[in-house]
């Protein structure tokens, strides 16, 4: 690319990075609606025009503008000296970026997939997370590790399963699992802008979905709180708390609720860690039962500990047994009918939720 920027003269060349810029980072701004790619893309370039401490690095994340596009027209507008393509090699890479943070600069690290951040938990965990507290508050981190989380399709065990758990049960990380457009856009700039290290929890299938924005979701100032959910839909019946694309598969199963006479609130998670105990509480508090809703296994998953929320924070409240909505407990099947048995459907949500209230055949 560089090269054919080269070939291309200067004049030539910098009017096509323009039209790149635009293209790339802002391609829905005019709109009413934006894909999560370019919510991610254009808050990514954001920041980096508003920070020269922010670079990016990853594989592929130059010259083939991100594996799943989401660097898109980087390297043409910051160069090869803050957008780095690196090897096959996470644990290397990662702890090149974490290193970096400890010396002042802003890492952005993305991961093909997080299933490959296994490769540099050692990095994130021992070095990245806990080298705050060890040195007694003296020696900050603020990097981002981001990548797609969580299923995919047609993909097998080894690239699809939720970290979610995984990670929010360590301290010194905060982690994030946005739905929409908002939540990519003020989430990825207030990651970014944090001082301590974030794991930001994105979804493939989730990438070319749009969602409405508007003037607000597109300023270049807007972020969104760490560690606050929000109500996607306000409810008397049953709490429905999910992240991440549960989110839109809770909602579609409170329409159909709502079409039995059920009225369900739909809570987004947005932050795994601190996860917002106080907006889940109070919505139990409300509609008196729960169901949690996650991609993720059921042990030790995202859903107990919002379960261990409403005993220990509402159980007063509580007028039926929580139900928990998860992956099936084993490794994700490559067969494509059996894979979608092993993931949460509408369908498994309504159900979960009539059970809750009493409703079930």
């Amino acid at each position: 690319m560089n090269a054919l920027f080269r070939s291309l003269g200067r004049s030539t060349a910098t009017k096509w990075r323009a039209v790149v810029t635009r293209g790339l980072a802002s391609s829905s701004s005019s709109g009413s609606e934006m894909t999560v790619r370019d919510a991610l893309n254009s808050a990514l370039a954001e920041e980096m025009r508003k920070d020269d401490k922010v670079f990016v690095m990853g594989e592929e994340v130059g010259e083939y503008q991100g594996a799943y596009k989401i660097t898109r027209g980087l390297l043409q507008e910051f160069g090869a000296d803050r957008v780095y393509d690196t090897p096959i090699t996470e644990a290397g890479f990662t702890g090149l970026a974490v290193g970096a943070g400890f010396s002042g600069l802003k890492p952005v690290v993305e991961f093909m997939t997080f299933n490959f951040a296994m490769q540099a938990i050692d990095q994130i965990i021992n070095s990245a997370a806990k080298t705050l507290y060890m040195s007694a508050g003296t020696i900050s981190c603020p990097i981002v590790f981001r990548g797609p989380n969580g299923a995919a399709a047609g993909v097998g065990a080894q690239h699809s399963q939720c970290f979610g758990a995984w990670y929010s049960s360590c301290p010194g990380l905060k982690v994030v699992a946005p739905y929409d457009c908002e939540d990519a856009r003020g989430l990825l700039k207030a990651a970014i802008r944090d001082p301590d290290p974030v794991i930001f929890l994105e979804n493939e299938l989730l990438y070319g979905n749009s969602y409405p924005v508007d003037d607000g979701i597109l300023d270049v100032d807007f972020t969104l709180p760490i560690g606050k959910a929000k109500v996607m839909r306000e409810g008397t019946d049953v709490s429905i708390v999910a992240f991440s694309k549960m989110v839109g598969y809770s909602l579609e199963a409170a329409e159909v609720l709502a079409s039995k006479g059920i009225s369900a609130e739909v809570i987004n998670l947005r932050t795994l860690r601190p996860l917002d105990r106080e907006t889940i509480a109070k919505s139990i508090i409300k509609t008196t039962r729960l169901v949690s809703v996650e991609e993720g296994w059921p042990q030790s998953g995202v859903g107990s500990e919002i379960t261990a929320v409403a005993n220990e924070e509402a159980f007063d409240y509580l007028d039926a047994p929580v139900e928990r909505v998860t992956g099936a407990d084993i490794p994700t099947p490559y067969a494509a009918n059996l894979e979608k048995s092993a993931f949460p459907t509408v369908d498994d949500i309504v159900t979960a939720a009539e059970r809750a209230c009493y409703r079930s055949k």
